[in-house]
């Protein structure tokens, strides 16, 4: 009775002026998320400066409280999640689909997809979340900064301080990490560090490392782990795969260009093969605990239709089941209304039907496959470590196959594009229920660690989702114009398109498989490469200190070295930190403040690059802010010196001023 007592009394937790703060959070942290995804395929988690931020504003309301704090970054950090269907959308763009992002149908492939992610997870909520043991780390730790901010443990004063400081090192990283990508704006700093060399072998080989903040903050928020992982791959690609290969393709010119070249159209099919694996054996390894899950959620159900509903305790109160399945259905009438629009009047018009029924259904069962999938790896390792990419490459390839079996005997030789498009904006949709249920199961082990209120927090949950992706589309279109996306038939502004990595990669997939000339010897053998991963990590784990997770060693074989040697440095970097932050008396503070720092980091960079995109829109000019002309000899001397001098230093900065809190 006390638990059905204290759920009556009025709470102050799903506000007016809570969602409200969350939606403005929402413009800052979506258009950072979609900058990093487009140029590094990686994303941050929101919620945790989304907490701090929130603390600090709404300490001006007296009665502001932790579980109103716990909405604003449910919904920043839901909105900020969706930033990673970014990872497919501009495929279509790249194979001349689209020239840009039509408004509503990229917002309502986004909000579509992300409200079923939501809905999907309901049923998942009780399995994975309250009778589960999985550490959930991002949402643990967002639970622990909420706590100690809003006072919860400790004295008012003493919390205050703790938040102030908090925001403190959120604001210096973001200025560090603008101040930074500013600077190498000017070209007064070198973006890039890389060296080519012939091997031994005959082949060639090099490295390359973006000189970026927001990457050395990424790799400490993935963690070790991952590094090792990332490292492993990079020795595999250029360390074995690359000299082989260009010594099997002699080519003249210069090094990096030949080096590049094998990578690109090679070896990354290899890590894509190697992805794909180690994406199965996740879902072969979730297959019993998910079962378990549904099933104890489903008798959960059953005590509330026979009445027993009353007695749950308030915190186990999520949105009637009924209303998931009406909600879940709902949301797949636009999704094929969108892909219905899409179809109709182009060379698929007469095959209209069959592909949206085909394509619905496909969402429909996939979506609650990768649903289960993601939420549980959020739990396990992070929202961040999320095998998100995996997911889609198995998606991609799955919606491909379906839509060539029903299109391609009616085409008969002709054009596949259309088709190859309209498995792109298929896996969009998946996508798009991925990352959110990815997200929403983070956010809810927030919640239920803050005494949050379960339906309360999933109706935050979807106006986050539909806050992002009124963002998207609008960031989308800037960075299109400005940049452009490799590999495009029609280029931005700037002489440097973004690589939209994933984006890349998920296109490459379908129009293989689509038009039939997909490499599938070297994706076998990146297949094997997989397999042999998973068991040098199922050893690893065996005793019970060390892992390496495949998915991490095969994105590094995908990715561009310039991308994954910062991940790397600051992987090991932060576990550096960490260490020596486990030898102090206040530890748990200092580890969260090198969260919130490095964090900061991603957000100033990330913002930055937006807002020169907007620069370069406004201006016409490639480069608006150069100051000295690309052959600048001091510039990578520079970037190198103040680079590491920029991160040691703020790590100190945090450790100081920790000691003085």
């Amino acid at each position: 009775m006390a638990a059905v007592e204290a759920a009556e009394r009025p709470r102050v937790e799903l506000t007016v002026r809570g969602v409200v703060l969350g939606v403005l959070i929402t413009f800052v942290f979506t258009a950072a998320n979609v900058f990093l995804c487009l140029k590094v395929a990686l994303t941050f988690a929101t919620s945790i400066p989304a907490a701090v931020i929130s603390m600090a504003l709404l300490r001006a309301f007296r009665n502001s409280t932790i579980v109103e704090n716990n909405i604003v970054q449910t919904v920043a950090s839901a909105a900020g999640a969706m930033a990673s269907v970014v990872f497919v959308l501009p495929g279509l763009i790249m194979i001349g689909a689209w020239t840009g992002f039509p408004f509503w149908m990229t917002f309502g492939v986004c909000a579509a997809g992300g409200v079923l992610g939501v809905m999907y997870t309901i049923p998942l909520r009780r399995a994975l979340v309250t009778q589960s043991d999985l550490p959930y780390p991002e949402g643990v730790a967002a639970a622990q900064v909420l706590i100690v901010g809003s006072g919860s443990e400790g004295a008012g004063a003493e919390a205050e301080a703790d938040s102030k400081l908090g925001l403190l090192a959120i604001t210096v990283g973001a200025v560090a990490g603008a101040a930074y990508a500013l600077i190498t704006a000017t070209r007064v700093f070198a973006s890039e560090v890389a060296g080519y060399i012939r091997t031994p072998n005959g082949g060639a080989t090099g490295l390359g490392a973006q000189a970026s903040l927001a990457l050395f903050g990424a790799g400490h928020l993935v963690g070790v782990a991952v590094g090792a992982a990332m490292l492993a791959g990079l020795v595999i690609t250029w360390g074995v795969a690359v000299p082989v290969l260009t010594a099997l393709h002699p080519a003249s010119g210069p090094v990096a260009d030949w080096a590049t070249d094998v990578w690109r159209h090679q070896v990354r099919f290899i890590g894509a093969g190697a992805i794909g694996v180690a994406a199965l054996w996740t879902l072969a390894k979730l297959a019993r605990p998910l079962w378990t899950g549904i099933a104890a959620a489903i008798a959960a159900e059953r005590r509330r239709k026979a009445g027993e509903g009353g007695l749950l305790p308030r915190t186990e109160q999520d949105i009637p089941i009924g209303v998931m399945a009406v909600a879940s259905l709902a949301c797949l009438v636009p999704i094929a209304v969108l892909l219905a629009a899409f179809l109709a009047g182009g060379p698929l018009g007469g095959l209209l039907v069959p592909l949206t029924v085909a394509a619905v259904l496909y969402i429909a069962v996939a979506g609650f496959a990768v649903a289960a999938v993601c939420g549980y790896m959020a739990g396990l390792v992070g929202s961040s470590n999320s095998p998100v990419s995996g997911l889609a490459i198995l998606s991609v390839l799955g919606a491909a196959l379906v839509i060539a079996a029903i299109g391609l005997p009616v085409l008969k030789g002709g054009d596949v594009k259309p088709l190859v498009a309209f498995a792109l904006l298929v896996t969009s949709v998946l996508i798009a229920v991925a990352v959110s249920a990815n997200d929403n199961l983070q956010d809810l082990k927030t919640g239920q660690l803050v005494d949050a209120t379960p339906w309360r927090q999933q109706v935050a949950l979807v106006i986050g989702v539909i806050a992002g992706s009124a963002v998207i589309p609008v960031i989308l279109n800037l960075l299109n114009k400005a940049y452009g996306f490799a590999g495009a038939p029609i280029h931005g502004i700037s002489a440097t398109p973004l690589a939209a990595p994933q984006a890349t990669l998920i296109s490459t997939i379908a129009s293989g498989v689509v038009g039939g000339n997909l490499q599938w010897g070297l994706i076998g053998i990146g297949g094997l490469l997989g397999a042999a991963l998973v068991v040098v990590d199922e050893l690893l784990r065996r005793g019970g200190r060390y892992s390496l997770p495949p998915l991490g060693a095969a994105l590094a074989i995908y990715l561009p070295s310039s991308v994954t040697v910062p991940v790397v440095i600051g992987a090991f970097s932060g576990f550096a930190y960490n260490r020596w932050a486990t030898r102090q008396p206040n530890s748990e503070a200092l580890k969260r403040l090198g969260v919130l720092l490095v964090s900061g980091y991603i957000v100033g960079d990330s913002l930055l690059n937006v807002a020169h995109a907007g620069l370069i829109v406004f201006t016409g000019a490639g480069a608006p802010l150069a100051l000295v002309p690309e052959t600048f000899a001091p510039a990578t001397p520079l970037a190198l010196g103040v680079y590491a001098l920029t991160a040691a230093g703020l790590y100190l900065w945090v450790a100081r001023r920790a000691a003085r809190a």
